[in-house]
């Protein structure tokens, strides 16, 4: 099975491919597509979409994970981030692949076992993960495999997304824990 994951962004959009057999991964392609600094707005977005349109056409992948929009630092980049999604889920819908979805703290608990993992730790397990001699560069690139990583670790053996798992309250300090009353 074959996984591609977006890392969505307005500047530079990262992207990986990963094929699986369930119990070991290997990385297809990964990179990062550059925006020009100097394009507008709207040019940006047609070039995301060309681009991921030629990969996912290049890798032929049996679905899509995509980062969800979580929190930008104001309205103006989470606008921006969102309409990077948007071209980026386009392409995928283009293909006719199927698009999963995934929060930042999903994707880290499900590569490095914490939800709050800092970037670092994240791109050292996707190394390890993927059995890569280095961290995969740049930065959007890695989460891009995170993502793919995310999903193959959330699907079943015939293939359904299993549900997210909350997390429970009492779980989360020693303070909190109560024994279970028989």
């Amino acid at each position: 099975m074959k996984i591609f994951g977006i890392d969505p962004g307005s500047y530079r959009t990262g992207y990986g491919c990963i094929e699986t057999t369930g119990s070991r991964h290997r990385m297809v392609i990964s990179g990062a597509i550059q925006t020009p600094a100097l394009a507008t707005f709207s040019e940006k977005l047609l070039t995301i979409h060309t681009r991921l349109a030629v990969l996912l056409d290049q890798c032929r992948p049996d679905c899509v994970a995509i980062e969800n929009l979580f929190h930008a630092s104001n309205a103006r980049s989470a606008l921006k981030l969102g309409h990077a999604r948007g071209v980026a889920m386009l392409a995928a819908i283009e293909a006719g692949l199927e698009v999963a979805e995934y929060t930042p703290a999903e994707i880290k608990r499900a590569v490095v076992g914490y939800g709050r993992a800092d970037k670092h730790q994240v791109q050292q397990m996707v190394k390890l993960i993927l059995g890569l001699t280095a961290v995969p560069a740049p930065h959007d690139a890695a989460d891009a495999l995170a993502i793919a990583i995310c999903h193959v670790h959330s699907i079943a053996p015939g293939g359904a997304v299993l549900p997210v798992q909350p997390r429970s309250k009492a779980a989360t300090s020693w303070r909190h824990y109560r024994p279970a009353r028989s």
